[in-house]
């Protein structure tokens, strides 16, 4: 079966591209907003911070809707679950690593240009300065989205139903934004978010995005390998929650 691992991979990518093809909404809707809001909010942050304005307005945006965007990916596996298609993979020959690949990779495809895009519309329409190498700022873009879609592949082995997974996305993204350093920079928060800041995927986010954008591999790298660290985690907490089976959701 080896052999056939191109293959099979290729049938679950197809098929679950398909599926994002056909209900493109959120994609669309979480690609359009951050538009409009970088538009509306570079002015005021280009006047409140004189250097790095347009890179907060831009990058904040990117990371804030990129974490709502955890609800698509959560959605792709909680929606095998209400069709009680899962475990029936489980029963092929099919491994969980491929299964998961195979699911998340058309997600993590449009995550990623979802993001190139939302960068590219920064740099032309919201004035935010680009000194970074195109390859540097893909290399932490592919960073980021992977961390999310292992953390939403987490999520939605985990909860119960879609109403559960929407709140935990929603809430969950906000406040991984707001102490990322999304909304405002980090400097300008109280001091008990100050501190906590690290702890939240979102930081390394912005950090690594700016510093991107900025031309700083050094600092992109550090930031790359705490992301990568927790995507692995997620991961292999997802692994081993689907590899012990999943109940139909409630609701």
């Amino acid at each position: 079966m080896r052999t056939n691992l191109p293959h099979r991979l290729l049938l679950l990518a197809r098929h679950n591209t398909t599926l994002r093809l056909r209900d493109p909404g959120h994609l669309i809707s979480y690609l359009v907003m951050p538009m409009v809001l970088m538009l509306v909010f570079s002015p005021l942050y280009k006047s409140a911070l004189p250097r790095g304005g347009e890179a907060q307005a831009v990058i904040g945006m990117l990371v804030m809707f990129s974490v709502l965007s955890l609800s698509v990916v959560g959605t792709a596996l909680l929606t095998e679950r209400t069709w009680r298609t899962w475990n029936r993979l489980r029963a092929t020959p099919v491994s969980i690593v491929e299964m998961l690949i195979g699911k998340v990779l058309p997600v993590f495809v449009l995550l990623v240009a979802q993001q190139m895009i939302l960068i590219i519309f920064g740099s032309q329409v919201a004035d935010m300065p680009v000194t970074g190498s195109p390859a540097l700022i893909l290399a932490a873009v592919c960073v980021w989205s992977f961390t999310l879609l292992a953390i939403g592949v987490a999520l939605a082995s985990i909860v119960r139903s879609h109403g559960e997974l929407a709140a935990i996305c929603d809430v969950g993204a906000l406040t991984v934004s707001a102490l990322g350093g999304a909304l405002a920079p980090i400097a300008m928060m109280p001091a008990w978010a100050q501190t906590i800041a690290p702890i939240s995927p979102g930081y390394w986010a912005v950090t690594m995005l700016k510093a991107a954008v900025a031309g700083q591999p050094d600092t992109v790298t550090q930031a790359a390998l705490i992301l990568t660290a927790v995507g692995v985690v997620a991961g292999v907490l997802a692994c081993v929650r689907i590899s012990r089976g999943l109940k139909e959701p409630q609701g």
